[in-house]
């Protein structure tokens, strides 16, 4: 496999304080129980109005934003998700985007939901969702589910639609088909997202909270599949040029600990309906940001289907980008596609926590995903420990904090003492 140098890609700029997108949890409830989750399912976790308007307040205080991650949880559970996104819309300048497994979307529920101002939908759809009606079915299977939901968005119109799966050592090879139905609608399709399977690594290390060691088991991320779970991006890249050679990406995030590993790595591609003429560069990707930030004060998060649409005004680019004029070239051959909509495409690959060998977490450095949990700004792919005890968890390589019990009890006792009371309680 080769390995992707990330110094080949546009480092996306955003930071705690400076992002495209915060995640909003006004519920923990949900109607399915996916494997590889990483929030319990709380029964009555739902959120009022009014501590929904003071977690918004938070985000507005302490970080710019272009969208709203409004998840959970199931979303669409939630009593007021029509009131959730109104409030939402009339921020100046947030788009509601709506995390969902789609299960309990109607189009009369859609139609409710445009009118309150939703601008997408981001719907988690696998095939280890236990969902009923699809025990049996892989994820090739599930695109005839996806094609619902996006024909549904589609037909209420200008709704932006994104797919999220998350990826098993059993599911990878189901990718490069993923991304080919992708292809076969990018009339309608937005996004595509793959998350890689992480879970709680036993083997690897420990889990402490200051002195205390934590039994894992109690949390909804402990291992519950023997299968792998250091699935990396550079893997699902490989296995998407097995279909698409020429794919490459533009931009990325790094991790926290290890500055040349990709936790969010971003594509673009540009295409009609049936066939792909080529990918977005780096720099096309830095000026979108660039500008978007200078104008809007916010770097840009989604867009709309009547922007992906105008693929062909991307083209205006080519000068700065090789790759983008590499796609020119491949789209004006046939004079006749001037007459064609070219469509552009995003496909992310998540690379969620890996505990490296010395123990360190290496997060996503500028998560997107930062949510509120009593009024300060916390990962949301570590709220069960917030909610536990507080704050998160710390990791050290396997026994070796035994060994510092035995060898160096004193620094143990300062440990003790540094551990806040209330939160060993």
């Amino acid at each position: 496999m080769t390995k992707l140098n990330h110094l080949d890609y546009y480092r996306l700029p955003w930071t705690l304080t400076d992002n495209s997108i915060s995640w909003l949890e006004p519920t923990a409830m949900c109607n399915l129980a996916c494997q590889g989750c990483y929030r319990k399912n709380e029964i009555n976790s739902h959120k009022s109005v009014e501590e929904v308007r003071e977690d918004l307040r938070v985000f507005r205080e302490n970080r710019k934003t272009d969208g709203i991650s409004i998840a959970g949880g199931e979303p669409l559970i939630h009593p007021d998700i029509v009131e959730i996104v109104r409030i939402i819309a009339e921020e100046e300048g947030l788009k509601p985007i709506i995390n969902s497994n789609g299960g309990l979307l109607t189009k009369e529920l859609l139609a409710e939901l445009k009118k309150a101002g939703v601008f997408g939908f981001t719907f988690h759809v696998d095939s280890r969702q236990n969902r009923p009606g699809w025990k049996d079915a892989n994820e090739l299977d599930m695109n005839e589910l996806r094609y619902q939901y996006a024909r549904m968005l589609a037909d209420a119109g200008n709704i932006s639609c994104s797919f999220n799966s998350t990826v098993f050592e059993g599911t990878m090879k189901y990718i490069p088909g993923m991304m080919k139905w992708a292809e076969k609608h990018i009339d309608i399709v937005q996004v595509m997202v793959f998350i890689l399977y992480r879970a709680v690594n036993n083997k690897l290390a420990d889990y402490y909270l200051g002195p205390m060691k934590i039994d894992m088991d109690e949390f909804v991320y402990n291992e519950d599949v023997p299968e792998r779970d250091d699935i990396k991006a550079d893997e699902i890249v490989e296995l998407i040029r097995s279909e698409y050679p020429d794919y490459d990406c533009c931009g990325y995030l790094n991790g926290s600990q290890k500055p040349d590993s990709f936790k969010w790595l971003l594509g673009g591609r540009l295409g009609t309906k049936g066939k792909i003429y080529g990918y977005v560069g780096s720099k096309t990707l830095e000026i979108i940001q660039t500008f978007h930030h200078l104008f809007k004060n916010r770097y840009l998060a989604y867009s709309s289907p009547k922007e992906t649409r105008k693929g062909r005004s991307m083209m205006l680019l080519s000068p700065f980008d090789k790759k983008i004029r590499k796609t020119l070239g491949k789209f004006i051959k046939n004079p006749l596609n001037l007459l064609k909509r070219l469509h552009y495409q995003s496909v992310m690959i998540i690379q969620p926590i890996d505990v490296l060998e010395d123990g360190r977490q290496n997060m996503c450095d500028g998560c997107p995903d930062i949510t509120v949990w009593e009024g300060k700004l916390v990962w949301s792919c570590r709220m069960e420990e917030q909610f536990k005890y507080g704050l998160n968890l710390q990791t050290y390589p396997k026994d070796l904090m035994e060994k510092v019990k035995k060898t160096h009890p004193e620094a143990v006792e300062k440990l003790v003492e540094t551990t806040v009371e209330t939160t060993v309680e």
